[in-house]
């Protein structure tokens, strides 16, 4: 089980003030990133699927392809989405590996291969291991999934461009910082890293004027 969760804003001000005191540096952070949202999605197929579409997209991009998803596919039920057809997901605007990803992700929770609940429930270590055993689903899209659908407290997306960009600016670390070595740097932001994570996006939506760079709502 992975203990607390971050299911509310007064989690979310709890975390800040931890941060601030694990490293002084984040207080001018939380100054100029202003409100930091919570953006917590209902766990399932639903929540991996808006993921999978926003991977390399900007933020406008992926909200017009999830609109005429749930439109072709009449919602977002595995079945419907598994059974889309090739011309649908053009007309979707779905490159042809989104397109087998989503395919792959919704049959496998079909089968029972992949069970979006209980990966909310296992450690982070074996649920990004179960997610990532899919083709087409990588450790952002997995991370992604527990920070914002199943409220991990501990998960930080180092791969992501926007908070590489983030922690660059906000800490003076120009040029951006590699995966690697911001996933050092983020260690020492345990076991509030989730809120880290929201902290550097608000900063970069806020300060660096991208609000795409943002993955969800």
């Amino acid at each position: 089980m992975q203990g607390k969760t971050i299911a509310t804003s007064g989690d979310i001000a709890e975390g800040i003030e931890a941060l601030v005191r694990i490293d002084g540096r984040l207080d001018e952070v939380v100054d100029r990133a202003g409100p930091v949202p919570l953006r917590r999605r209902d766990p399932g197929f639903e929540g991996l699927a808006q993921i999978i579409v926003s991977q390399m997209v900007s933020k406008a991009a992926a909200a017009a392809i999830w609109e005429r998803l749930l439109e072709e596919a009449d919602g977002c039920a595995p079945g419907r989405v598994a059974g889309l057809s090739d011309a649908q997901c053009r007309r979707i605007g779905l490159s042809r590996s989104k397109e087998m990803t989503l395919k792959r992700s919704a049959e496998a929770v079909m089968s029972g291969g992949l069970d979006p609940q209980a990966l909310c429930l296992m450690p982070a270590e074996e649920s990004i291991a179960a997610m990532t055993a899919l083709k087409g689903i990588g450790v952002w899209t997995a991370e992604v999934y527990l920070l914002f659908c199943a409220g991990h407290r501990d998960i930080f997306p180092a791969g992501d461009l926007a908070l590489r960009r983030a922690a660059g600016h906000a800490l003076g670390l120009e040029p951006r910082p590699r995966e690697k070595a911001l996933r050092e740097i983020a260690s020492r932001w345990r076991p509030w890293r989730s809120v880290a994570a929201r902290l550097l996006w608000a900063y970069y939506a806020t300060e660096m004027r991208r609000q795409d760079a943002v993955p969800l709502d």
